[in-house]
């Protein structure tokens, strides 16, 4: 935060502090104690930059309030006082559908459901002078979104700039992620410490993301791209604001660490609003066995079927999941590198199943089971786990409402001309626009890395994996080459899910939506890699024939 205040000029400094786990986290918080359920990191943040925020008239909009916005109001102000700096704060809430849950129709044993509230009450606090605008659950991009609409007055009619916002908002809410962090060809920039991405936001939409000078990183076209695909799907990108046309989106390089986005698109939003619920899902253990040197396969068939008679009857879970990571190399010259890891993953809803009497089977198993056994850890008690799933509620329904820094309550409308569109999961996949195939030539063999970049991420059970070319040429190859079935050729955990595939001609790109592969989502912990993260580049890392062509003229970065 000292670093975005101190490095360059700025106007408003936005945070993002809740992701899907993050909300089920506060919600044990609030359990505890009720007065919880906010990023407390953000007042230690605020301890230290608020009289600099301050002093160089930087606004601050963040969704740091969590599951308790008007707390963390309270707390701001009784920190503003303390620290001496005075400091006008506003907050959003009405988010939170907890209490209205049977009106709703929401399921019961929730501990957390909160609706995703648009820019426009953030817009009304900063139009009242708030200096601090602390809100709930708002979608990533409304945190971008709001300040736009307060600065140029947009309305719920300009559809193309709040679109244009909306696409802003989403390249900055992974922070590092636009600007080298977690990127595909990350050795071609110095991404040690990576700064974070600003965006000079226009009366049009438009906007240009950059980072303040000296810092480390890069923004590219490709950074920005990868960050575009990120836990994204279809070309209708859905709000409760408006509906960003991803497909519409054009980037352009204006110069070193300067990448213009113009031409976006927006409809009217759907009548609904996405809600994230949290509930307890029951209780998760693991064990890992380690085996090393030889028959790794045979060692690994043994501890299953031993493991499988030493429950005593009526203690065995509901789920057992078992998982080698062939982590091993012949002929190694370390005892780790060559050893290999077997996972077991227990679940059931009473704790006791996945407790004592589990680690207890895998302990008594270590002076009659395969040579060289031990475990990475001693087995420890079962911990509860938790799931999220997403509904969807009139927006009439909801009550967003703007707490001025005076203390006035005013009632946010939704937006007043919605479409009759379906919800991302429900949506119909557009026609696809794909560009000439590329003339047959010489194939071979080669990871699909070497020619196109990805970026994957979760939401809720579903992955998200967006695949782009770095050349016209590379572009007219994957269009026609990666198509669902040869994914689920490259991908066998696909096997038997919904693999829905979208094209973007505009990023050179396409992005999939895998229905189901991370089961319950992150907290539940279905599988190795359980928000999706590495998924594109274990993609990238598989062979398949790719046209020499592109292989020997790779495109040089921009």
């Amino acid at each position: 935060m000292r670093e975005m205040l101190t490095g360059g000029p700025l106007d408003v400094l936005t945070g993002d502090y809740l992701a899907e786990l993050t909300m089920l986290i506060l919600a044990r918080d609030r359990l505890k104690d009720p007065s919880l359920g906010y990023a407390r990191t953000f007042l230690r943040q605020m301890e230290e930059c608020l009289g600099l925020a301050r002093e160089r008239g930087v606004k601050i909009v963040v969704n740091a309030g969590g599951l308790n916005p008007a707390r963390l109001a309270e707390e701001l102000r009784a920190l503003a006082g303390r620290l001496g700096v005075e400091t006008a704060v506003g907050h959003v809430e009405g988010d939170d559908l907890l209490p209205r849950r049977a009106e709703l129709g929401l399921p019961d044993g929730l501990l957390a459901a909160n609706a995703y509230l648009g820019g426009f009450g953030i817009a009304a606090c900063l139009a009242a002078g708030a200096d601090v605008v602390v809100t709930g659950r708002v979608t990533d991009a409304a945190l971008v979104a709001g300040p736009g609409i307060a600065h140029f007055g947009w309305t719920p009619e300009d559809l193309d700039a709040l679109a244009g916002a909306v696409v802003a908002g989403h390249v900055l809410e992974c922070g590092a992620q636009a600007t080298g962090g977690n990127y595909a060809f990350f050795r071609e920039h110095d991404v040690t410490r990576p700064g974070f991405p600003l965006a000079e936001l226009r009366a049009d939409g438009s906007s240009v993301i950059t980072k303040h000078p000296g810092t480390g990183g890069a923004v590219t076209t490709g950074t920005v791209t990868a960050q575009l695909l990120y836990e994204t799907g279809g070309p209708r990108y859905l709000g409760p604001d408006v509906t960003a046309r991803l497909d519409s989106v054009r980037l352009t390089r204006e110069g070193p660490d300067r990448v213009r986005i113009d031409g976006v698109r927006g409809e009217a939003p759907p009548p609904t609003l996405k809600a994230g619920l949290n509930r307890l899902g029951g209780h998760l253990n693991e064990v890992v066995f380690v085996l090393t040197g030889l028959d790794i396969e045979a060692k690994a068939d043994l501890v299953r079927r031993q493991f499988a008679d030493a429950l005593p009857p009526g203690a065995r879970p509901a789920e057992l999941r078992w998982t080698l990571a062939r982590t091993d190399h012949p002929d190694a010259p370390t005892e780790e590198g060559a050893s290999a890891l077997l996972r077991l993953a227990a679940r059931d809803p009473d704790p006791a199943k996945v407790g004592r009497e589990l680690g207890k089977a895998a302990v008594e198993l270590g002076l009659a089971g395969y040579p060289g056994f031990h475990l990475t850890a001693p087995p420890g008690p079962g911990a509860p786990y938790g799931v999220f799933s997403a509904a969807h509620v009139d927006a009439k329904a909801v009550e967003h409402t703007a707490v001025l820094p005076d203390g006035r309550r005013i009632a946010v409308p939704p937006a007043p001309v919605t479409t009759g569109a379906q919800q991302p999961h429900q949506t119909r996949p557009v026609e696809d626009e794909l560009p000439e195939p590329l003339p047959a030539g010489p194939t071979r063999q080669a990871p699909l890395g070497l020619v196109a970049g990805a970026r994957s991420g979760d939401k809720g059970g579903d992955a998200n994996l967006g695949v782009w070319a770095r050349s016209a040429d590379g572009w007219r190859w994957l269009a026609h080459a990666l198509t669902v079935e040869r994914l689920r050729e490259l991908l066998p955990e696909t096997a038997g899910l919904s693999v829905t595939r979208h094209v973007l001609p505009n990023l050179r790109a396409v992005n999939f939506t895998l229905t189901g592969l991370l089961g319950e989502g992150v907290a539940a912990r279905h599988r190795f890699d359980p928000q999706a993260k590495a998924l594109g580049e274990w993609l990238r890392s598989r062979h398949l024939d790719i046209p020499t062509l592109l292989l020997d003229s790779p495109e040089a970065p921009l």
